[in-house]
């Protein structure tokens, strides 16, 4: 089941950085009181922010206590130059489109930065 779920995170990571290298747009989910955050599954005290690559994704998970966010578009240059860059400052993870049940990969900023860059 592990591997399942390491598998699965993977796929959908590789689908996030084709889908938003074409699209250029990022999407996150955002509320009056700022974007969705939730604490890491692989690190004790650290949080993770959450972006999808399509609309559809980010608002399968407004659900349950994240049901008052609705999916906000980031454009691409955007995410990467401003983005990134303040969640590495913050010693944020970048949580890329999780699933319902918020399982993903988690991945430091800066990583996912040098790979957009080669896209």
């Amino acid at each position: 089941m592990e591997l399942d779920l390491t598998i699965n995170s993977k796929r959908r990571y590789e689908k996030f950085i084709s889908r938003i290298s074409q699209n250029k747009m990022v999407w996150g989910l955002k509320s009056e009181h700022g974007w969705c955050v939730c604490e890491s599954n692989e690190y004790e005290d650290t949080e993770v922010m959450l972006f999808w690559s399509d609309e559809a994704y980010a608002r399968q998970c407004a659900i349950e206590e994240w049901s008052h966010y609705i999916p906000a578009p980031i454009t691409l240059e955007e995410f990467k130059y401003s983005w990134l860059y303040g969640m590495n400052e913050e010693s944020l993870l970048v949580g890329v489109n999780w699933n319902v049940k918020l399982i993903g990969l988690e991945i430091e900023p800066y990583d996912l930065l040098k790979e957009l860059e080669q896209t």
